[in-house]
């Protein structure tokens, strides 16, 4: 497991003597001058812990401090005071430094203090998240980001509107179920059924079936009544999840049931009263869909009377590490396993991570490593997926779409297969292949000889024109 620490020293010996101590100690460490520096460097890559003097030219570090603690209230915060400096010291206590060292220091201590800030960090995340869970009240949502708190407003507010209907979007794997659980459960219909029908599991016929119920006789396979879900969550909520899969006919047949609030059973004559709230979910665009034909603008419009947008995982990062955290928690309890936590450097790569399958995909990653570790070790980032962990790379982030394998590789067998495969696709056109590989045509032909590999065609040239003239050239 890998901390970051950022020093922060107007003084250059002392810069050198913590990076290189901490460095042997297994963390990460960047080094700035000033105040100013410190709160730059932050804003771009917020560390694990600070250590910052107090005495410093053009932004001290007691003004650097407030400042800090407007954006990042929780960072890990230790001071360097000169000695005897104590009353400096407990101010910077009162401003959320979480602890000291007196010029001159022992490097031991240190190594002490941060591990004791860092473990206390770690602490307070796991408790204010368990706090946040409760408070909210919406054991299942998590998250403590703007657009999450945007959806928990909404819910907040439907906890007392007892809403005919409800529309939640968002992409796939973002938890729209949960959210439409959440109503039910706080809502005025709590007390009542809850329904639910995935419309696209279910062919058009077995739809109408399912929702308005049938009469005996109405169809082949209809031996006896049956009642739909519309009957069935009386006074309760049907859930539509992915509505936009719905059929036109089955659209339009949905929409008389809500602008009527009555429906008859597949084959029957007897209007029966639809009095039950509709929740419907999609992971489409129905806006694109309604263009195009494949929605009715009529349904639309009446089902988005309160409309709810589920973020996707990657438009909400900073939420990652408690829904981390909560998916481990329950895992291990249904697992009966004994994780305690994720690493540091686990969780900046999945922070990094775009979760393209979003909370679904995290639940999926979390409950895969914990059957597979041995229990009493935190997660580690070498246990996540490759996807994850590559993610990471800072090759991948330099435009590297390969990841290096554990083994190594022949680094010239590999430059040789890449230039011949394109040589092979652009048939032999040297200019196509340099195209390719990203380099000028003076480059492919340097390796072309250099591997013997031959040339296939000679591209053509004007008369006079040098090889390669009018080429964008690339590094040789």
């Amino acid at each position: 497991m890998s901390f970051r620490v950022l020093v922060c020293d107007d003084e250059e010996l002392i810069r050198w003597s913590l990076q290189t101590h901490l460095k042997g100690e297994g963390y990460e460490v960047a080094t700035v001058e000033d105040g100013q520096q410190a709160l730059d460097a932050i804003a771009a890559s917020t560390p694990d812990a600070l250590i910052m003097d107090l005495k410093m030219p053009r932004l001290d570090g007691m003004t650097a401090l407030r400042r800090l603690r407007e954006t990042e209230p929780t960072l890990p915060v230790i001071v360097i005071t000169a000695h005897g400096a104590v009353d400096s010291a407990i101010e910077a206590t009162k401003l959320g430094a979480s602890g000291y060292l007196s010029k001159p220091f022992d490097l031991r201590e240190v190594s002490l203090q941060l591990e004791k800030v860092l473990d206390a960090n770690r602490l307070e995340t796991e408790v204010r998240y368990h706090r946040d869970r409760t408070k909210q009240g919406y054991e299942k949502l998590v998250g403590d980001s703007p657009a999450m708190k945007k959806v928990f407003e909404m819910l907040k507010r439907l906890e007392t509107v007892d809403a005919p209907t409800v529309l939640i979007t968002g992409e796939s794997g973002t938890g729209k179920d949960l959210v439409a659980q959440a109503i039910h459960a706080r809502g005025p219909r709590r007390d009542k059924p809850y329904m639910e029908i995935d419309c696209a599991a279910m062919p058009e016929t077995l739809i109408e079936s399912e929702l308005f119920g049938h009469e005996k006789g109405s169809f082949t396979d209809a031996r006896q009544q049956k009642r739909g879900l519309f009957e069935v969550a009386k006074g309760g909520v049907i859930f539509l999840d992915e509505l936009g899969e719905m059929t036109l006919a089955t659209q339009a047949k949905l929409l008389r049931a809500l602008e009527n609030r009555r429906f008859k059973r597949v084959g029957g004559t007897v209007d029966l009263s639809l009095d039950a709230a509709v929740i419907a979910a999609t992971n489409r665009n129905l806006k694109n869909d309604v263009k195009a034909g494949r929605f009715r603008e009529d349904l639309y419009f009446r089902l988005n009377v309160v409309p709810i947008e589920l973020p996707s995982l990657r438009k909400r990062s900073s939420d990652i590490e408690a829904l981390a955290l909560h998916v481990l928690e329950r895992a291990c309890r249904e697992l009966g396993r004994d994780v305690p936590g994720i690493s540091r450097e686990a969780l900046e790569a999945m922070r990094r991570y775009p979760w393209p399958g979003n909370v679904r995909e995290l639940r999926n990653v979390i409950e895969r490593v914990v059957i597979l570790k041995e229990s009493g070790e935190p997660i580690h980032i070498e246990e996540l997926p490759s996807e994850i962990r590559f993610e990471m790379s800072s090759n991948k982030r330099e435009g590297c779409p390969f990841e290096l394998p554990d083994e190594g590789i022949d680094l010239e067998a590999v430059e040789r297969g890449f230039v011949a495969q394109a040589l092979e696709k652009a048939k032999g056109n040297q200019t196509h292949a340099a195209k390719l590989l990203g380099m000028s045509r003076y480059a492919l032909r340097y390796r072309v000889e250099k591997f013997a590999l031959g040339e296939k065609r000679v591209d053509a040239q004007k008369p006079g024109e040098e090889p390669g003239e009018n080429e964008p050239e690339g590094d040789a």
